[in-house]
């Protein structure tokens, strides 16, 4: 059921992005034929095949590794953090407001994954190549740091931590569950939304396109905020997210050029 829910808001997001957001002049150089598309592929099949497979053994790993590794191990990290930031988070879950925690909640299920999956389809399309080797290579990177804290520091977060209502499952009943099938409640350390949603923003900045750049700002910004005033990461986790992500850049900087 949210599957095609989902669907329909995503094709809604696409369609607006399509016609507000890309440049027309753009448009009119991209040709709907089969051939052209292949072509693109065959350009760019290093950066797709990265991300084909970073996403592949990320969804292995938490249907097939997590829960295995983190029984293993026994233990909550997040039980370390509670000194440490006081409940700072949690206790955002205490003072909702009713519109803001809509639009955050929209902004975390709707607009976040619309950005994961419409960037490298108009690198690809766009012929995008330095923005798409850096996503890829981006992605690469930050997963390979980020995996082991997931697999040997589960740190549940906050909501779960504390007992508190969800807040997705507040505003879309029932959406949890469908949500939880790509990632677990223990994989904070560092936040992935915040790296990933810090790295697309400054892959669409390269594209030349200022409405898409400002779009991903604004993504960006509201993404890191949702995952505190939702109370779904700890402080910690983002901070280091946003540091993994700014330090991932640097080095694209340096390795990735035009040419």
């Amino acid at each position: 059921m949210w599957f095609i829910i989902l669907g329909l808001l995503n094709i809604i997001l696409f369609v607006f992005t399509i016609l507000f957001l890309i440049d027309k002049n753009q448009l009119k150089k991209i040709s709907i034929e089969f051939d052209f598309f292949l072509q693109r592929i065959n350009e760019n099949i290093i950066p797709i095949s990265i991300i084909a497979v970073v996403i592949a053994f990320h969804l292995f790993e938490v249907k097939f590794i997590d829960e295995s590794i983190t029984n293993l191990i026994g233990y909550d990290y997040a039980n370390s953090l509670v000194s440490i930031e006081n409940g700072i988070v949690h206790r955002f879950s205490q003072n909702w407001t009713p519109g803001v925690l809509h639009f955050f909640v929209f902004i975390y299920i709707i607009i976040y994954p619309f950005t994961l999956w419409f960037a490298p389809i108009y690198f690809i399309v766009g012929n995008k190549r330095r923005a798409l080797k850096s996503l890829a290579y981006g992605l690469l990177i930050i997963y390979l740091v980020a995996l082991p804290f997931y697999l040997f520091f589960p740190i549940t977060n906050v909501y779960t931590f504390y007992g508190s209502n969800s807040a997705l499952e507040a505003v879309i009943p029932s959406v949890e569950q469908f949500f939880y099938s790509t990632t677990t409640s223990n994989n904070c350390l560092p936040s992935l939304h915040t790296a990933m949603t810090i790295l697309v923003a400054y892959c669409l900045s390269l594209t030349g396109n200022q409405k898409l750049k400002y779009f991903g700002i604004f993504v960006m910004i509201t993404v890191i905020i949702s995952v505190i005033y939702l109370s779904i990461h700890w402080i910690i986790d983002v901070i280091s997210g946003a540091l993994l992500s700014l330090g991932t850049i640097l080095i694209l900087k340096r390795y990735i050029k035009d040419k």
